[in-house]
Formats: structure tokens, C-alpha cells, sequence
């Protein structure tokens, strides 16, 4: 089974039912300060697929030996950057686009690796230098969860404001 893949496919669909829940707020509620890091609903959304474009970035030059993974991660580099601050309803709408083709390349990525890919080093730059790399798997994980932990977020606030809610579940047919 490759849990890369099903987690990858997870995130694409939390993001879609997230993307569909938030589409369907005003866009002044969407970007009102909620008392989070990222403020708004919609800065919480934005940090999630930017963190995923971010992580697939620090993945590219360990997967260098893998053209089909290597395509799929370059494929997003050319993508719109999203504007810090509150974005306007057209700025929501373009973020559609800009998410699916990431989370496409995020599965396209997922699908391309190789179990012998999972062990290669990725360079990283935190954690004081020690150590200054970790396997991909690890960094994999790290995704997950930070995407995961910004998903619960969101949760939380659409709790408080009585929007119903539920994208935690991985669906059976990603196994």
C-alpha cells in the first residue's frame, strides 16, 4: 500500500471540502480576524496549500533521481502566488485553481515515488543544523501532520460559528 499516495489524496479532498465550506461563507466572514495565527478562515486555507507547495519544493532536489515525481513538483513553480492580507472574492475564486493543481501535483508526486525514494535526505535548515537532514518519509509526515493541524483549526472556528463540518476521515477507496 502506498500510504503516500492515500495521505496525499486525504489532503486533496479535505482541501476540496474545506474550499466549498469556505465558498460558501461572504467573503467578509471568509477573511474576518478569528484570533488565529493566520487570522482569517481564509488566511488558515491559504497556509495549508502554501505549506504543501512549500513542503513539495524542499522535496524536489531529493527526488531528482525520479523524473516522473521531479515533473509533477515542477509542474506548481509556475503557479499564481496568493497575496498576503485579505484577498478580494475574485482573489478567492483564483485560489480554486491554484490549490487543485497543487494538491494535483502533490498526488501526482505520491504516485510517482518509489519505496526506495521514501529513505533518500532531505536538507533542511531548522533545528539548529542538528540534524541538517532527515529521510524523505520523515518530511512526508511532517506535511501530513502540518497540514492535518491547520485542517483542525479551521474545524475549530466553523464549531464556533455552527457551520457543520467533518473532512477528517480518510476515505476507504484511497487504501
Amino acid at each position: 500500500m502506498n500510504e503516500t499516495l492515500m495521505y496525499a489524496k486525504y489532503n486533496q479532498e479535505g482541501n476540496k471540502t474545506i474550499y466549498g465550506l469556505l465558498g460558501k461563507m461572504s467573503n467578509d466572514d471568509r477573511e474576518k480576524d478569528r484570533g488565529s495565527f493566520y487570522g482569517s478562515l481564509s488566511g488558515l486555507f491559504r497556509h495549508i496549500f502554501g505549506g504543501t507547495r512549500f513542503f513539495l519544493g524542499m522535496y524536489k532536489n531529493t527526488l531528482s533521481g525520479n523524473a516522473g515525481a521531479v515533473k509533477f513538483i515542477s509542474g506548481i513553480e509556475n503557479l499564481p502566488k496568493i497575496p498576503e492580507g485579505p484577498l478580494s472574492e475574485a482573489q478567492w475564486k483564483e485560489l480554486e485553481a491554484t490549490t487543485a493543481a497543487i494538491d494535483a501535483a502533490y498526488v501526482g508526486m505520491a504516485e510517482a515515488l518509489k519505496e526506495s525514494d521514501l529513505g533518500l535526505p532531505v536538507k533542511i535548515e531548522w533545528y539548529g543544523g542538528n540534524p541538517a537532514s532527515v529521510p524523505l518519509s520523515f518530511m512526508l509526515s511532517q506535511l501530513l501532520v502540518h497540514n492535518t493541524h491547520h485542517r483542525g483549526q479551521i474545524s475549530q472556528v466553523l464549531d464556533s460559528l455552527k457551520i457543520e463540518n467533518d473532512y477528517s476521515g480518510i476515505n476507504v477507496s484511497f487504501l
